[in-house]
């Protein structure tokens, strides 16, 4: 049975960034070193940091002193920096910078007069720092008729759209389209991340191509869900993994080809066992 990688697969750019300041937190600080919130969505790596001693929060409530690192996905508000600041704590901020830069183009919607909408899961935690930077009225749908019932609401339909950046390009673009029929005014920020987009095209093309498909990833990571839910549009059986424990060897009964793709919260560590145990099958 040949195994075949996705070349763009694992910790993209914000993700390692994240996880080395993290490191470097650790190593340089022998106590009160926390996380507000985990790190990035990935267990196995939170486990890890937990190991060195970074201790997972929830809020800037349970810190007294120390240091407190801001995670990948970012926090609610820039408030959360001055309470951190007020306290007396040591700040890293790990926030990907192309969440960032969705926050800086929220706010800049919403400050030129815009109704907003962001494509995307109001639930993620990225989705609502992104709600907390912009300073004013959002909504959050990945459903059309939700926005245009929502839209319906002002007489003038002045636009603007930005996405979540683990978001899928096609429902993204699906829905900028359809805004296009109903607006006077439509301003648009592509705010998907080239990582999650270079992933996305390369598991739907890998899917063609083999007769299973193995996603590696956190089941809380959205990036990976929506690899899985590519994979799985092309009517190939497709398997969310966070390990390699969880495979069984009659997923793979008769293939002869497998592919293997991976989120970009994955560490390479468990893509390659997950990669070295489909090939002892």
């Amino acid at each position: 049975m040949e195994v075949i990688l996705a070349e763009h697969a694992g910790f993209c750019f914000g993700v390692k960034r994240a996880v080395k300041l993290a490191n470097d937190a650790a190593d340089t600080h022998s106590e009160g070193v926390h996380s507000l919130g985990p790190l990035i969505h990935n267990p196995q790596v939170v486990n890890q940091l937990a190991e060195k001693g970074v201790k997972r929060v929830e809020s800037l409530s349970e810190i007294d002193d120390g240091l407190v690192i801001f995670r990948s996905h970012g926090v609610s508000s820039s408030r959360v920096l001055e309470e951190a600041e007020t306290k007396g704590l040591s700040v890293v901020d790990a926030t990907c910078p192309f969440v960032t830069n969705a926050q800086r183009n929220a706010k800049q919607l919403v400050t030129e007069g815009y109704h907003v909408i962001m494509v995307g899961d109001r639930n993620h935690p990225e989705t609502k720092s992104v709600l907390g930077h912009a300073g004013g009225e959002i909504l959050v749908s990945e459903s059309f008729e939700e926005i245009k019932g929502y839209l319906n609401k002002f007489p003038k339909k002045r636009i603007g759209i930005i996405s979540q950046t683990t978001q899928t390009y096609r429902k993204f673009s699906e829905i900028v389209v359809k805004c296009l029929e109903i607006c006077e005014e439509l301003k648009v920020f592509n705010t998907i991340c080239y990582a999650t987009e270079d992933r996305q095209t390369e598991a739907e093309i890998l899917a063609t191509q083999v007769e299973t498909m193995v996603v590696v990833g956190g089941k809380n990571s959205a990036n990976t869900t929506h690899l899985a839910k590519i994979c799985q549009s092309h009517d190939v059986p497709v398997y969310h993994i966070e390990t390699a424990k969880e495979i069984k060897k009659d997923w793979f009964t008769g293939d002869k080809k497998v592919g293997v793709t991976a989120g970009a919260s994955t560490p390479d560590w468990i893509i390659q066992e997950v990669v070295q145990y489909l090939g002892k099958l």
